[in-house]
């Protein structure tokens, strides 16, 4: 047996079933504000697509993804992030959702036993976690708490970390606060990448959420053309249509940069098994290159915000997040002990931070939060976070 399955914790909602288990709500509609899941309706010409080109099921896809996905993918990339080009045959690859790509890069990357070779965030996505102690590996977790923006503290990584590590998992917009690092901290990790050799994973899902239209959050590609390197060394990019375009059950993403790494990717999951099926990498080629349904979709999300945050706010310190769809307040209680609470008295359940989190010597920077997820559409989220002030404002 792989003796990292030893290692892997039980995951976040699994912990949660066990700790609302028991305390059901009295006569109360149930809202779940945990898992994020976008519940918008997802766009009828991406499903039409899927429905067209259903008999392409009896066909088997290609580890590489089509040449026109591959295609729409860099012109993407290239209109995102302004630029220059983007090789859709060598910088570029399918997967099935950033879920999949992240977990098995680490499998790729990590030399099997090597201590300290992953450095992740904290709190985190805990397929970073799994990924590096299946790989051999046990994560080195940096802090992201309110003293910091919510970002990484790198200044806490010491020389021989950097030396040590082969795989930087970072994950801007961040989960769950909605932190966004700057480019100049991009340009910062890529110039550590570069002199120590390790491979920076950065986890963007949460990129195409954010309030304002003309200021979206800067990319890793991005900053490492606008520092010159056009051939983005040491860089990785995931993205996926899971959050962009409301398509969670399409499981489509892709991974993008230094072609050396997406070569050997590339032959990572020709073994792996895990090709696009092909009627998919159809809905998912339209969905890259149309804007309109993206546009629409934050609008539904900026639309959201506005009507909980004043009300939230009114009960609960929180910060407001600079992209995605989480909110992260503090808690007046141990945040396990809210969730129980809060889910006793109004039926509304969130997820206890220190779910999201690991302890370290500087502490547990989940704990005495709680992750507040805005996927349902804006009446049920509205009704659930006026259920949670109510409760709130009796006192308990």
């Amino acid at each position: 047996m792989n003796i990292g399955l030893a290692a892997l914790q039980p995951y976040p909602f699994e912990r949660l079933n066990t700790l609302l288990l028991g305390a059901p709500p009295d006569d109360l509609r149930s809202i779940p504000l945990t898992i994020g899941e976008p519940q918008h309706p997802p766009p009828v010409t991406a499903t039409q697509l899927l429905s067209e080109h259903s008999a392409l099921v009896g066909k088997y896809p290609t580890t590489n993804g089509s040449a026109t996905l591959r295609g729409a993918i860099a012109r993407w990339l290239e209109r995102r992030f302004a630029l220059m080009a983007v090789d859709a045959e060598r910088q570029v690859l399918p997967l099935n959702g950033t879920r999949e790509g992240l977990f098995a890069l680490a499998q790729t990357v990590v030399t099997h036993g090597r201590a300290g070779a992953v450095i992740s965030p904290n709190p985190f996505y805990q397929i970073y976690e799994g990924a590096a102690l299946l790989a051999g590996s046990t994560p080195h977790f940096v802090n992201c708490d309110h003293r910091h923006g919510f970002t990484p503290d790198f200044s806490e990584v010491t020389e021989d970390q950097w030396r040590a590590c082969q795989l930087l998992y970072i994950c801007t917009p961040g989960n769950p606060a909605g932190a966004v690092l700057s480019t100049s901290q991009l340009q910062r990790l890529i110039t550590l990448a570069q002199e120590h050799d390790f491979i920076i994973a950065s986890d963007e899902c949460y990129s195409e959420i954010y309030p304002n239209e003309s200021d979206p959050p800067p990319g890793l590609l991005g900053a490492a053309a606008a520092m010159g390197v056009q051939d983005y060394r040491n860089c990785l990019c995931f993205h996926s249509l899971s959050k962009r375009s409301s398509l969670p059950g399409l499981r489509s993403g892709f991974v993008a940069g230094d072609s050396r790494w997406i070569e050997r990717f590339r032959r990572y999951r020709t073994y792996h098994g895990c090709a696009m099926p092909l009627h998919h990498q159809v809905a998912s080629e339209w969905a890259w290159s149309d804007e309109s349904h993206v546009v629409e979709n934050r609008a539904r999300y900026r639309d959201k915000f506005n009507a909980v945050l004043p009300i939230i706010s009114e009960v609960m310190t929180t910060p407001v997040p600079e992209a995605g769809f989480y909110l992260w307040p503090e808690t007046h209680i141990d945040d396990e002990q809210f969730a129980r609470e809060l889910w006793r008295r109004t039926g509304v359940s969130v997820l206890p931070g220190r779910y999201l989190a690991r302890d370290t010597p500087q502490g547990n920077p989940g704990a005495g939060r709680v992750r507040i997820a805005l996927v349902a559409e804006r009446e049920l989220c509205v009704e659930a976070i006026e259920r949670l002030a109510n409760s709130l404002r009796q006192g308990w």
